[in-house]
């Protein structure tokens, strides 16, 4: 009973500066709190040592000739982009609505509704790269609906906050693990849309290059597009200059080869638009740790 006692304080103490920080901002316009969080987290990914320490860790290696001062402004900025992007998803319910931010492009939206009138499911995979949310909001603007996987968080308060929000953007809402999969299986088959984070670190994956290392990438996407015949759409929400409007791009579909070469390919891809906006992407995702 003590022990229980103690996590849940613990769980409390961790959760409580970002309580702070959403409940001083709660009166102000939508993008104003957006702004106001994401400042917050950008001073302390900049003057937070443990923080500091853990992006320039994951900066130093793909960027090694980075000056410290320029590694310093772009984890300044990174902690902006996070901030406002947690934001988002916690206020998913009134982010979704906000039709005029999301600008939409690419062939991948067209192949999504075409798989959708023939009855089939789709995937679209992204990563923890601007704002991934809006990806599926731009899907419901067009009458469709995106669930999404998702991994629990321990801390039950930060749970709580983030599944709601994340369940407002389309359901179902599947977390990893046997159960989940078994429920998303059902669902594309069902001719369902899946929405799926691939950049986070899989001990099941294999090594697959990743912003120019290998890294331990999940096959499950690519291997549940060829099993079921599905499209495999590699989406992104590119936040643009003021922070407040998104680029929706939707690309083509990967061809239907190989799990690992399609897998190879959406690495590619995300890779790519990480080094175009290098502080679009969480650097905190420990990406490369085991390998």
């Amino acid at each position: 009973m003590l022990f229980i006692s103690l996590k849940s304080v613990l769980h409390h103490v961790r959760y409580f500066p970002l309580w702070s920080a959403l409940t001083v901002l709660r009166w102000r316009a939508f993008d104003l709190r957006s702004r106001g969080l994401g400042t917050t987290f950008g001073l302390i990914l900049r003057w937070f040592p443990p923080a500091r320490r853990r992006f320039d860790r994951e900066a130093k290696r793909v960027f090694p000739d980075m000056k410290r001062g320029a590694r310093a402004k772009l984890g300044q900025k990174m902690g902006m982009q996070m901030g406002r992007t947690l934001f988002e998803i916690y206020h998913d319910a009134e982010f979704q609505t906000q039709h005029h931010k999301f600008n939409t492009s690419g062939p991948g939206l067209v192949a999504l509704k075409e798989a959708q009138a023939a009855g089939k499911g789709a995937i679209i995979v992204s990563g923890h790269f601007g704002q991934w949310e809006a990806v599926r909001a731009v899907v419901k603007m067009h009458g469709l609906e995106s669930g999404a996987v998702y991994r629990p968080n321990k801390n039950r308060h930060y749970e709580r906050r983030i599944l709601g929000g994340i369940e407002a953007g389309g359901k179902p809402i599947l977390a990893t693990g046997s159960v989940g999969t078994r429920a998303l299986v059902r669902h594309l088959r069902d001719g369902g849309i899946i929405s799926i984070l691939l950049d986070e670190k899989y001990s099941e994956g294999v090594r697959i290059p990743f912003l120019g290392y290998d890294a331990l990438t999940s096959l499950s996407a690519a291997q549940l597009a060829l099993k079921y015949d599905l499209p495999m759409i590699p989406a992104y929400g590119i936040r643009t200059e003021d922070g407040n409007a998104f680029n929706v791009d939707f690309e083509a579909p990967i061809p239907h080869t190989d799990s690992i070469t399609m897998t190879h390919a959406f690495n590619d891809s995300l890779s790519a638009r990480i080094m175009t906006d290098p502080e679009q992407w969480y650097w905190m995702l420990r990406r490369w740790d085991g390998v």
